[in-house]
């Protein structure tokens, strides 16, 4: 509860999913607020996980790297597209199957914990093909992959992320090899990070959550996916996505905020969408009160955002 009485907009939801890059951290600055906000999170007991695609670390390393940064994690409020992975096929009843994996640490001890068996070298067999981030991946593997494939080897991706953000530009992800892989022999992969459910769903069981709130920079992935679970979003500005980007896009946040802290909000962020024809009258006397030329405003919809006035919490 805030000193106004009112409820931030975090205690309307029983947890809150919080993507990392871009969320709670730039590059290797943590964003201004985030640690405080976080902090506030579990001083009134709000259920929290940070969901990241990168499979390349193991929720322990992930949980270091925060604490790092002053920001309190344990590696059980971490949930990894790796992680998810794991607990998908062994949901399936896959315990004891044979996997060849492109990927690092943080999908292989996973899976290996998971009671999967992971084949070394070039193995003639396996029943599945596991694709992750993968920075050793080398032309040997990509031609395992390909050649099991083509003998029936089922295909699962971490992610299909094509790229990831580094200190000197974006770098190719684990959605850049999948392609190699797809391109090579047209297998259809079963797809676990953001924005496909199974993610989401391993997240709802770790919290316990119904109604969660998601936050994230991106339209694609986190807003995209909260949609496809039918939860709301809250969309920040700290990160990827800009206002911009919500024009002609099928995905649109419940929320916009300028960064996390807008978490503790007492009053909903506000919420944008692409303007419609029954916003052109209030359009027009808007232009028009504020001296500003408002003919041809019906031609510019396409163009124009708006925010509904919002209700009070």
């Amino acid at each position: 509860m805030n000193p106004s009485g009112e409820r931030a907009l975090a205690e309307r939801y029983d947890a809150v999913l919080l993507d990392l890059d871009g969320v709670i951290y730039r590059g290797h600055a943590p964003i201004e607020g985030a640690a405080a906000t976080l902090s506030r999170l579990r001083e009134l007991g709000i259920p929290r996980l940070f969901l990241t695609n990168n499979s390349s670390r193991t929720p322990g390393e992930v949980a270091r790297s925060l604490r790092t940064l002053g920001i309190e994690a344990e590696p059980k409020e971490v949930l990894t597209s790796g992680v998810a992975t794991a607990a998908l096929l062994r949901r399936q009843g896959l315990a004891g199957a044979t996997a060849f994996v492109i990927g690092e640490a943080g999908v292989r001890e996973p899976l290996e914990e998971a009671g999967l068996r992971l084949a070394r070298g070039e193995p003639r067999t396996a029943d599945l093909v596991v694709v992750g981030l993968d920075r050793s991946v080398d032309y040997a593997k990509l031609r395992t992959a390909a050649l099991l494939l083509q003998r029936g080897a089922r295909l699962v991706a971490t992610n299909s992320d094509i790229s990831y953000p580094a200190p000197d530009g974006l770098w190719p992800g684990a959605g850049a090899i999948l392609a190699a892989v797809t391109t090579a022999t047209g297998a259809v992969p079963e797809v676990v990070g953001k924005p496909e459910r199974p993610l989401f769903r391993e997240a709802a069981e770790a919290t316990g959550a119904t109604s969660p709130l998601v936050v994230g920079d991106r339209l694609e992935t986190d807003v995209a996916g909260a949609e496809g679970m039918g939860w709301d979003s809250l969309l920040v500005m700290s990160g990827a996505s800009t206002l911009a980007d919500l024009i002609g896009l099928p995905h649109e946040p419940t929320y916009i905020g300028r960064d996390v802290s807008s978490l503790l909000d007492d009053r909903p962020p506000a919420r944008f969408r692409q303007a419609r024809v029954s916003d052109v009258l209030a359009l027009r006397d808007l232009l028009e009160a504020a001296s500003l030329g408002a003919a041809g405003v019906e031609d510019r919809l396409a163009q124009t955002l708006v925010a509904p006035e919002r209700s009070p919490g």
